[in-house]
């Protein structure tokens, strides 16, 4: 645990109405079924005519993935451009013709995405974490940048669904996180407020700034200290889901 002093408080069900999660790698495994399902692309495409090895093609992909959502949650660019350029990119950089890459970056993004979306591992701790907010008469809610037809079949994947009474995804208001508009979404959609809601998320700034600045109480999921920026002094700062537990009693 972080040694802020707000580390020491906790929660009750006086205290917050709605525990919002973030999905991918807070509680949907995004980071290893991301990697299953690319070494599926590279396979089912025949990419090792292109690339050394599967390693490399994932490698490759993920930094410049990395990059364009990035730019994306700031809003610099669109979702059509991301799932384009993700691919487009690295297949010019490996000897493909603009045409050629252009012609097979959407076949890419299509079997990407399928494959991804049909993936079912969760983050250690994620459905203990669900069961006991559950138990304890949360209201639980997800918000997350992700796309509107990946995002509910990963849930479904998972068998996850069911415990959320409100699901809020910036595909639904063209609103990504960290702006404060999505944050207010969720609130109004939920008949709640900015001060009975807290997230737990794990990007210190799509998801912990964004409902900082939003009025939402916040823990920030730093996965064994891998978060690449710091979490923010307002926020509670856990290492594993299970910690969460004693926060929200």
């Amino acid at each position: 645990m972080t040694h802020n002093p707000i580390s020491q408080k906790t929660f009750t069900r006086d205290d917050i109405d709605w525990v919002w999660v973030d999905l991918d790698d807070t509680i949907w495994d995004f980071k290893n079924n991301s990697w299953d399902a690319l070494a599926m692309v590279y396979h089912e495409a025949g990419l090792d005519k292109a690339f050394n090895d599967v390693d490399s093609w994932r490698n490759i992909y993920l930094e410049n993935n990395h990059r364009l959502w990035t730019l994306y949650n700031s809003g610099a660019i669109t979702k059509e451009f991301l799932m384009m350029e993700r691919f487009r990119v690295i297949l010019v950089n490996a000897g493909y013709s603009d045409t050629d890459a252009r012609k097979l970056s959407p076949k890419l993004s299509d079997i990407y995405l399928d494959r991804l979306a049909a993936m079912s591992r969760l983050v250690p701790g994620a459905l203990q974490l669900l069961n006991h907010l559950r138990d304890k008469d949360y209201h639980i809610g997800i918000i997350s940048n992700g796309f509107y037809e990946v995002q509910y079949r990963k849930m479904q994947s998972s068998n996850i669904t069911h415990y959320f009474e409100t699901i809020v995804l910036s595909d639904d208001i063209g609103v990504n996180k960290p702006d404060v508009r999505i944050f207010n979404h969720a609130v109004a959609k939920a008949q709640t407020t900015a001060n009975r809601s807290i997230i737990i998320g794990d990007n210190p700034t799509t998801d912990i700034i964004g409902a900082i600045n939003a009025g939402w109480n916040a823990i920030c999921f730093n996965h064994n200290g891998c978060n690449e920026s710091p979490t923010p002094t307002q926020a509670i700062e856990i290492t594993h889901l299970d910690e969460a537990l004693a926060l929200l009693q």
